[in-house]
């Protein structure tokens, strides 16, 4: 699996080693919450401020006690400097965690705003696995950046200052040791830092391809289970699981050289100290409460730099992941390149006489990411199918699509008509009706809606004139009135109930007391293949538009419900344009207009009498009713 995942992350366009962040990408999740992260700051050096006059008046309290002075208001101090540094270091752990709460939150909501507003060439060129992994297990590893030690930095930055200043004060000797001995940790951690982002980002990747394995496996559990093919996937998944491991683990060995630099540091100077520290007090250089106070100051100098050392490690784990996630947030949206394309191309002026939809010389060739991941993915199929020991022949990949798929298609819909495109699969009929939606663009001529090019149109504005009806469109987990609704938010549930009876699915209706408000179940499992259909059906009914675009509606059908469908399509047709990928010779009979597709370019156009006469291709899919 291993070549195969390689082969999908290069279809996706990342590097080898993944894609990378900066720190400066970091700094607007932080900014966001900047008013917070000033409170944690000031708190910080409040705190740090408490620290460094403890050990001063522990020094105090021993110098009394050596003189035989009063200690009592120097307790006193003491315990209220322990109190309220303890209070104020309980605040800010509360303010660190909630703030981290907070900008996990805040790019998960980009991301998924990011995400649902991207092209569709994106969800193709993409597993969905790993797009959900990066909103779920990606932004994760932001919460540590301010949980372990980032956030509260100035005061780190105070105390280990006012530590070494104190330190000097005391003892330039003993502190010339300490500065070598941590200069050395420090050097260390440096060095393993980069080692754990790269094997951070890795290890997020290897996370997603294992989401996407996963996601791919129960999505398609039925036909795993009857292909009898259960272990062999669990085989796939658990390889993609075990990878992800083994990185984990060179994580753990990475960090586990980190985390006791810290304390080997601290041991290596407090000997330091307690040696040459407790020969100076001998020699008279410098008093036992001195010596007792560095020892404090040492503490003190050592906790921020071991936060210092954890802060790395946390950091450049969450630049790892970051970097997946500033991957997707730098791609552009429909939106933005709706906002393009308008400035460089004006709405013309409307043409009343225009038809509802016009293909002038379309040429369609899918993008360069789309083939590279479609690739990959045949790839894995042969792979797969090789494993389960079939005939070479059988083994072959799919298509990737990589050449031209349309190839100069020219028709006119008109307004109020009912236009059939019929051809063997593969000819293009499905990537007409994605053009006509503007999922994707054309590659080559134009495609006019009443006279307009549709890229001068917002993709929003331009869908709003059409009710869309995909191939196996797909049921949402949800009730009745929740699939009918997703393009008509605002519909009555009698509205709804009326689509639904109208594409004879009143007997569903029927089952359940709640009406329009029974659920269907994960992927409408509770409904059979011909219901689900019909329900999408029913979906764009909803929405009035002027335009339908069905794609094979009609597929999934038995001859009874097939012919009720008609009829409900009939009565709903009135005034209305209708674009239908024909499966049946039943659905073509009537069309006002059929478009005949061969290998992406019209061999045929006008009504069943006359293209019976003129296109043999279209009287041998006549022959055998279509279905061929």
């Amino acid at each position: 699996m291993s070549t195969t995942a390689t082969a999908r992350r290069r279809g996706r366009g990342a590097t080898p080693d993944g894609p990378r962040a900066t720190f400066r990408q970091l700094l607007p999740f932080l900014f966001e919450h900047k008013r917070t992260l000033i409170v944690v700051a000031v708190l910080s050096v409040i705190g740090a401020a408490t620290s460094l006059v403890q050990p001063l008046l522990v020094g105090q309290v021993i110098e009394a006690v050596q003189t035989d002075g009063t200690i009592g208001v120097l307790v006193w101090l003491l315990v209220g400097f322990v109190i309220v540094s303890s209070i104020i270091s309980g605040f800010q752990h509360y303010l660190l965690q909630r703030t981290g709460t907070a900008v996990v939150y805040s790019s998960r909501r980009k991301l998924i705003a990011r995400i649902l507003h991207l092209p569709t060439a994106e969800f193709d060129a993409r597993r969905t696995g790993d797009l959900v992994s990066r909103v779920g297990t990606d932004t994760t590893l932001l919460y540590a950046v301010l949980t372990q030690g980032l956030a509260d930095a100035v005061g780190n930055a105070v105390l280990f200052l006012g530590a070494l200043i104190a330190m000097l004060v005391i003892d330039p000797i003993l502190l010339l040791l300490i500065v070598v001995v941590i200069g050395v940790s420090v050097a260390v951690v440096v060095a393993l830092s980069g080692r754990i982002r790269t094997a951070s980002t890795a290890q997020q990747e290897k996370v997603g391809e294992l989401a996407s394995g996963v996601e791919r496996a129960v999505g398609s559990i039925r036909t795993i289970r009857a292909s009898g093919a259960a272990e062999r996937e669990t085989a796939a998944v658990t390889e993609m699981a075990s990878q992800a491991y083994g990185i984990g683990v060179r994580i753990a060995k990475i960090s586990s050289l980190v985390v006791p630099v810290a304390g080997i540091a601290l041991q290596l100077s407090l000997l330091v100290v307690l040696g040459v520290g407790g020969f100076r007090v001998a020699a008279g250089a410098i008093s036992i409460a001195d010596l007792i106070a560095f020892v404090m100051f040492l503490f003190l100098l050592v906790m921020p730099l071991a936060s210092t050392f954890g802060a790395i490690t946390s950091v450049n784990q969450a630049l790892g992941a970051l970097g997946r996630i500033q991957e997707v947030l730098d791609l552009p949206t429909e939106t933005q390149d709706d906002a393009a394309t308008a400035a460089a191309l004006p709405r013309e002026t409307d043409d009343p006489a225009a038809p509802a939809i016009e293909f002038r010389d379309v040429r369609f060739r899918y993008p360069e990411n789309v083939v590279a991941a479609r690739r990959a993915a045949a790839k894995e199929a042969q792979t797969l199918l090789a494993d389960a020991h079939l005939e070479a022949a059988e083994a072959e990949a799919p298509d990737p699509q990589d050449h031209e798929v349309l190839r100069g298609v020219s028709f006119a819909v008109p307004r109020g008509a009912r236009v059939a495109l019929v051809g063997p699969s593969g000819a293009g009929k499905s990537t007409i009706l994605s053009l006509i939606e503007r999922f994707y663009d054309p590659t080559g001529g134009s495609i006019r809606l009443r006279g307009h090019d549709v890229r001068t149109y917002p993709r929003e504005e331009l869908r709003s004139h059409f009710g869309y009806v995909e191939q196996d469109a797909p049921t949402l987990a949800g009730t009745l009135a929740e699939n009918l609704r997703l393009a008509s938010p605002d519909a009555s549930d009698a509205d709804c109930e009326r689509v639904l009876r109208a594409v004879n699915l009143g007997d569903v209706l029927e089952r359940s007391p709640l009406g329009v408000d029974a659920p269907v179940g994960e992927d409408g499992v509770m409904l059979s293949g011909g219901e689900r259909q019909r329900l999408a059906i029913a979906r764009a009914l909803l929405t009035d538009a002027p335009i339908l675009l069905l794609d094979e509606s009609t597929s999934s059908l038995d001859g009874v419900n097939e012919q009720r469908m008609r009829e409900a399509i009939d009565a709903v047709a009135t005034d209305r344009t209708l674009v239908v990928i024909a499966h049946r010779l039943s659905t073509v009979v009537d069309s006002d207009l059929i478009v005949v597709l061969q290998d992406g370019v019209v061999v045929g156009q006008g009504t069943h009498a006359e293209l019976v006469e003129s296109t043999p291709l279209y009287r041998d899919l006549a022959r055998h009713q279509l279905l061929a």
